[in-house]
């Protein structure tokens, strides 16, 4: 499939930003796939830091003719120090999403979670701003997580920052399956 075939071109590589403290950021990443596969576009989709089975990967599954999902992170450092295979799996991670952007294959590329990969120290805001450099006009870059760099903000098109003012979290209410998970 040759670039032009992958989608719409647009004037220029578009790149958008997540982040902050609230719940959405891989809600709204979600939703900007589901609408780009709705249009026809493919869209390549890279965890970082997350592993395991969610509720939105099996949704995704249904969508594999459009929506390529692939994890990048072991799961394991929430709690803890990221670990040489945590960093491994995230520069793999960033080498395929390179790949998948420099196939033409894809309209809408997301890197979920990789301003926390940024901030744990898994990959450096110079590997993200060098991925964006990559990319031709007809991709779409998105990017969530906590705390983005200031150069990715400054180097985004559409920043939306998500902002707590009230979560059941704190009352004791824990990830519920569909909703949180």
């Amino acid at each position: 499939m040759s670039p032009q075939a992958a989608g719409p071109s647009w004037p220029a590589t578009y790149v958008q930003v997540y982040t902050g403290d609230g719940k959405g950021k891989t809600t709204a990443a979600l939703g900007l796939a589901l609408r780009a596969a709705g249009a026809g576009l493919s869209v390549f989709f890279a965890q970082f830091i997350k592993a395991g089975r969610y509720s939105e990967l099996a949704a995704l599954e249904r969508f594999a003719d459009r929506i390529t999902v692939r994890q990048y992170g072991l799961g394991r450092f929430i709690h803890s120090d990221a670990g040489e295979a945590d960093i491994s799996h995230a520069r793999q991670g960033l080498r395929e999403v390179r790949q998948a952007i420099a196939s033409g294959r894809y309209s809408v590329v997301i890197l979920d979670e990789a301003n926390g990969a940024v901030q744990c120290g898994l990959l450096s805001v110079e590997d993200l701003l060098q991925t964006i450099d990559l990319a031709p006009q007809t991709v779409e870059i998105v990017l969530t997580g906590r705390s983005a760099p200031a150069e990715l903000l400054e180097r985004a098109d559409l920043v939306t920052e998500m902002k707590e003012v009230k979560h059941y979290y704190h009352c004791g209410v824990a990830a519920r399956e569909g909703i949180e998970k």
